[in-house]
């Protein structure tokens, strides 16, 4: 059985969702029309599509799984008010933002009731409509495919509810962020009906590699050579570490070389620690592939 996983395309995260495939192992082969890829190395093909047409192409099992932000399947859900039939994986780490409100410098925000009769521009007007009606807010959401930002100053609305990841943008124009709505990143999904079994062995396959890959992200391999008498101290200090590996230096019956993974991120205060409890040569490597 093959899949398709469907990514957005020409875009900054299809590029990191791509990147992560490669990194997972599966290599592609592009079509002429450069919007399909077969699968080389697993039987998964890949789907270059509109990111806003993505929720839908899970819904009628166009793809089976698919790589998207998680505001665009939000304002997917809002819109229809129905459970729908695909479910998200894993959290991937990147393309991390938020979808917040926003308005003018001079605006006194006291909460969202201060929006009560305002109009509000947005690019995600059912995600916007669901946090007013939660609120108990009754403004309006008008809709805007882009530019958003510059709404206030044309005098189409009063605030906007945008994607913000620097707030850069906003600064530009005079706005400053006020309200954080939803926290959002790239999320993993699947269509929910079941598939084969070689279907879904290939699904776990896929997830394991993606944790492995985020693993190998988050962690560093740490080598090292320290006094015997000190391996105790040392290996507290490294972080997020297992129990490191402890291995003979030749000729040297006083010193041995530690080798460790650390989970965690390992930073110029850490390796000074280490030399401070008398470790040297220390060395940090990022890993590529990891697997618990």
């Amino acid at each position: 059985m093959r899949l398709k996983i469907a990514i957005q395309k020409s875009s900054h995260l299809s590029n990191q969702a791509l990147d992560l495939l490669q990194k997972c192992g599966i290599t592609f082969a592009q079509s002429k029309n450069k919007l399909f890829c077969f699968g080389l190395t697993l039987p998964l093909d890949l789907l270059y599509v509109r990111g806003d047409d993505i929720p839908q192409l899970l819904t009628d099992n166009v793809c089976q799984l698919a790589i998207v932000g998680q505001n665009t399947v939000q304002e997917f859900e809002y819109e229809h008010g129905i459970d729908l039939p695909f479910a998200e994986l894993k959290l991937l780490n990147f393309a991390g933002c938020r979808f917040s409100m926003a308005v003018p410098d001079a605006f006194d925000y006291e909460g969202p009731q201060s929006m009560a009769g305002k109009r509000i521009a947005t690019s995600y007007p059912a995600t916007l409509r669901h946090f007013l009606t939660v609120n108990g807010v009754a403004a309006t959401a008008v809709k805007l495919s882009g530019s958003v930002e510059i709404a206030p100053k044309l005098g189409t609305a009063d605030a906007i509810a945008d994607i913000v990841s620097t707030g850069s943008t906003l600064k530009a124009n005079a706005l400053k962020e006020v309200q954080v709505i939803n926290q959002i990143e790239a999320a993993l999904y699947r269509n929910t009906e079941p598939f084969s079994d070689e279907g879904e062995d290939l699904v776990r396959r896929l997830l394991r590699r993606i944790e492995g890959v985020q693993q190998a992200a988050e962690s560093k391999y740490v080598m090292l050579h320290a006094p015997r008498a000190a391996v105790d101290s040392i290996s507290q200090l490294l972080p997020g570490a297992e129990s490191p590996t402890v291995l003979p230096l030749e000729g040297q019956t006083d010193r041995v070389a530690i080798h460790a993974v650390c989970r965690e991120g390992v930073f110029w205060d850490h390796i000074e620690d280490l030399r401070e409890a008398g470790a040297s040569a220390v060395l940090v490597m990022p890993i590529e592939k990891m697997l618990g």
